[in-house]
């Protein structure tokens, strides 16, 4: 029998692959992305050069169709965050709701599968949701299979991510160890200023070349290998945005603005500006409130795949609108690399 010489991963609901281009940068073979999503499969097979992407529909296909499709049986770990719209709280089996279904889709590639350890990424208010109802059932869901299961709530700038973005992960292993979350890997967070700094004002075509050395330590790891700049169309906003972005100091928000001009957008979190000397507030995907913390303007994509921990060499395809969301909905891979590492102590 021959050795594998490296873990082999599944990505169920991959989106443009972050968290599983973490388990690549970990060592792991990733054999297999799908999402029902054409563009982010697109960045996927463009981006995880030895991983097939599939785009297929969880709530429809099983683990066996799929398996039949491409011929993929044995695997070490199965990752992903499925979608959860259903678990709103209604009573005490919510992960019945047929909105859950791709919840439950995740539980039947485990089951199918037999993983040695699964990895489910979430929104944090998931521990929390009906008094902790619905973690409970997912833990339950595991357990049934085998699984012995952990989770926690993680701070991706505290492990080298430029952003306070929070999430939760599920940890199952089934050789009866507790999977044990990684320690913070730095207890000084890297700002957005770290992140982006050397990126320009304007826009950039694709593959243009650096006009400045790495600013930071961040910049340097992100640029390593990378051939040019990517993804970096600026937006133009209209004179009325840009000139009431401008009264907005570093870091500030629709509280530093005449009473007047308040009103312009009704969300708390409109015109708010990145902190030169801080972490990112959480990326998501694309809604247009948050702004440079220098340029009076939305970063661009490559700005927020910066702040999500993208290498520069990570190229997002498809619209730019698209591109945006891609970046939106991803695991931070500097994050996913060091549950990844973790988590190959369990194979």
């Amino acid at each position: 029998m021959t050795m594998k010489s490296k873990p082999t991963v599944i990505d169920l609901f991959c989106g443009c692959g972050g968290l599983s281009y973490g388990f690549i940068e970990a060592g792991f073979e990733v054999l297999l992305g799908i999402d029902h999503w054409k563009e982010a499969i697109s960045t996927f097979e463009n981006t995880h050069k030895n991983a097939k992407g599939i785009i297929a529909d969880l709530f429809n296909e099983t683990p066996k169709d799929i398996s039949k499709q491409t011929g993929i049986k044995d695997i070490d770990v199965i990752i992903g965050g499925p979608p959860c719209q259903g678990f709103s709280i209604a009573g005490k089996r919510i992960l019945d709701d047929e909105r859950n279904q791709l919840y439950k889709s995740f539980v039947s590639f485990v089951k199918y599968h037999q993983p040695k350890v699964f990895l489910m990424e979430n929104v944090p208010n998931i521990v929390s949701m009906g008094k902790g109802v619905v973690k409970d059932s997912i833990i339950e869901d595991f357990e049934k299979l085998g699984y012995t299961v952990v989770y926690k709530v993680l701070l991706a700038s505290d492990y080298g991510v430029p952003q306070n973005r929070r999430r939760a992960f599920f940890v199952g292993t089934n050789n009866n160890k507790e999977f044990i979350f990684p320690e913070p890997t730095t207890k000084n967070p890297i700002s957005a200023k770290d992140a982006i700094s050397d990126l320009s004002e304007k826009s950039l075509a694709d593959g243009s070349k650096y006009k400045t050395k790495p600013k930071s330590e961040y910049q340097k790891l992100i640029r390593e290998k990378s051939k040019g700049i990517y993804n970096h169309e600026i937006t133009i906003h209209s004179e009325q945005t840009t000139s009431i972005i401008s009264l907005v100091p570093d870091g500030g928000n629709y509280k530093d603005l005449p009473e007047e001009l308040r009103k312009t957008r009704n969300v708390n979190i409109a015109w708010t500006r990145l902190n030169s000397k801080k972490p990112s507030f959480t990326i998501d995907t694309g809604h247009r409130h948050h702004f440079h913390y220098k340029y009076n303007r939305v970063p661009t994509v490559r700005e927020s795949a910066r702040i999500q921990s993208f290498p520069d060499t990570f190229i997002f395809l498809g619209s730019k609108t698209s591109q945006y969301k891609q970046v939106g909905n991803a695991v931070p891979p500097i994050l996913a690399k060091e549950l990844a590492k973790e988590i190959k102590k369990y194979l």
